[in-house]
């Protein structure tokens, strides 16, 4: 049974999540609180396993006891946020102070998220390694320049994804190889991720657009909510973004991709399976190494949830299992004795 203490000033909220939680065999909620100081006496008193946490709240904002809690006393977290433009920032700002996942409420403050994606969030909290703050993985090494490729660089990543995905892209130079990523992430917020990402790292990231051209240098994240694929178009390689039912439960999914660039790209990609509950891009990874590919499966001690790469693993499908700090090091050392 998973302990859930669920945080959010409104009451509304707080009976809606409640009632929506209890429907799940496997999971209880054994408290609630309406602001982060009733929270922190109740985390004392309850042990829940999971909080579930509200951004915007009284006396004290979710950002700042998220930031205190990783600090002093570290516990899966779950954000449950409006889907509103401007909490879409702060929501990743969660994510970079240790939340597991963020949960969109879609539109107003009261209105109710995706339960089954919720409960899903909740396991893999539950399942999750959450650490202290200043815990930091290993730095990539500062690459500026390197031989301009053709191989294609195909990532994919679900819970503790963002954080993943940027310790890789900033050991990756500013001419690295063209890059697809597939991070499971609401819509409206992979926009704002790919912006985030793009200020911090030395290659372009944007988000991706039906029929964008891959190229060295250039990092394309799939939209929240559609599929995104790798397809060859004469010399060139390009993606296509398309609806389509969910597959392991997720849309974009990262088999989907993984598969695409296996048929299309060969032996000249690399695929990258991070942290991430579940088995979404297992197969796929293996249809990537299958087809020639250099595939790489982060390791246990260092995913928040080892549950993709230990599925890619168990396949067969990954050439190296490594540390997420000795990724970006692999992949360029890859490609510059295959170039």
């Amino acid at each position: 049974m998973i302990r859930v203490l669920v945080v959010d000033d409104s009451a509304v909220v707080r009976q809606v999540l409640t009632d929506g939680l209890a429907s799940f065999s496997d999971i209880e909620v054994v408290g609630t609180a309406v602001d982060p100081y009733v929270a922190r006496d109740k985390i004392a008193q309850l042990k829940p396993d999971v909080l579930t946490l509200d951004i915007e709240m009284p006396r004290m904002d979710g950002l700042s006891f998220l930031s205190k809690l990783m600090k002093h006393y570290p516990l899966p977290v779950v954000v449950v946020s409006s889907l509103a433009p401007e909490h879409s920032e702060l929501a990743l700002r969660a994510l970079s102070e240790g939340a597991i996942d963020v949960i969109a409420k879609p539109g107003s403050t009261y209105s109710t998220p995706d339960f089954g994606r919720l409960a899903r969030a909740v396991r893999a909290a539950a399942a999750s390694r959450p650490t202290r703050r200043q815990e930091q993985t290993e730095k990539p090494p500062a690459i500026t320049q390197m031989k301009t490729t053709n191989t294609i660089l195909a990532i994919g990543a679900s819970t503790g994804g963002t954080t993943a995905i940027e310790t890789v892209l900033r050991g990756i130079p500013a001419n690295g190889p063209g890059t697809v990523i597939v991070q499971h992430m609401p819509e409206g917020f992979t926009r704002t991720f790919a912006e985030r990402l793009n200020g911090v790292c030395q290659m372009q990231v944007s988000e991706a657009r039906d029929n964008d051209i891959i190229t060295p240098g250039v990092a394309l994240v799939a939209p929240g909510n559609q599929h995104m694929i790798v397809k060859r178009s004469g010399t060139c390689f390009m993606v296509e973004l398309k609806d389509g039912p969910l597959v392991y439960y997720q849309r974009p999914a990262v088999e989907l991709m993984f598969q695409s660039v296996a048929r299309s790209a060969g032996r000249n990609a690399v695929g990258v399976i991070l942290t991430g509950m579940g088995a979404d891009g297992s197969k796929g990874l293996l249809e990537m190494r299958n087809a020639g590919a250099y595939t790489i499966a982060q390791d246990e001690q260092s995913s928040v949830v080892f549950g993709m790469p230990k599925e890619a693993i168990k396949l067969g499908g990954a050439t190296e299992v490594l540390p997420l700090g000795k990724i970006a090091g692999a992949v360029l050392n890859y490609i510059g004795k295959s170039s």
